[in-house]
């Protein structure tokens, strides 16, 4: 979200915002995600080759989400793109020019990671530009209830309205959780809230709900 917010207010709002989570693919998919492949680069590849998201996000910006988890390998052929501002496909002899705007993001201490040499020296120094420590949602208590309710609005449609009372009541018994799982976590217990009342109303137990809830954090 964060990130999404800083491309909507630059001059790169009309070009693309694509955003890739490093962590969730190998070594091999996440190379051919980046920078795409030609046909025939490597057994199962797509016939017609594929654009890479590098290229995709010409003229806007791209937002590489736990950085961090990069393999070293792949780590070096991202700093060559950051350095000379051009992708190379997978099979390809041909340079392909973009410009992009590199948002990265992790909850890793990258300075560790380097010491490590599981993180390069020269690649943190090019993305650390401009540093943004972004607190977790149990710090930014004001923002708990406007997300909450954005999420619920969000998926009950117009009908949140014959239910916003309800709403309010739940997160007033929650507002001392700690949400370790920020807004992801948050975003999930307002849509099973969202769920319940699509099928059974207001006749629902809901502090039960709430209790289960508590109970958790408690455990954890």
């Amino acid at each position: 979200m964060f990130a999404q917010s800083i491309h909507n207010t630059s001059n790169r709002k009309s070009g693309p915002f694509v955003a890739i989570n490093c962590a969730s693919l190998s070594s091999n998919l996440l190379e051919s995600e980046l920078f795409g492949y030609e046909e025939g680069a490597f057994t199962g590849a797509v016939k017609g080759g594929k654009i890479g998201l590098f290229e995709l996000a010409h003229k806007g910006t791209i937002f590489l989400d736990e950085i961090g988890e990069i393999p070293v390998e792949i780590q070096a052929q991202l700093l060559r793109v950051l350095q000379e501002k051009e992708i190379r496909k997978i099979g390809s002899t041909i340079k392909i020019p973009v410009d992009v705007r590199v948002i990265t993001a992790t909850n890793k201490d990258l300075k560790a990671a380097m010491k490590d040499n599981t993180f390069r020296e020269d690649l943190y120094y090019r993305i650390g530009v401009l540093n943004l420590t972004i607190p977790p949602l149990r710090r930014r208590e004001g923002d708990i209830i406007l997300l909450s309710k954005f999420f619920f609005e969000k998926n009950l449609g117009e009908d949140y309205i014959n239910h916003i009372d309800i709403f309010y009541e739940i997160m007033k018994k929650v507002e001392k959780y700690q949400w370790c799982g920020n807004i992801r976590e948050l975003q999930n217990f307002v849509e099973r809230i969202c769920v319940l009342l699509k099928y059974h109303g207001a006749s629902y137990n809901f502090n039960q709900l709430i209790s289960d809830f508590l109970i958790k954090q408690e455990k954890n």
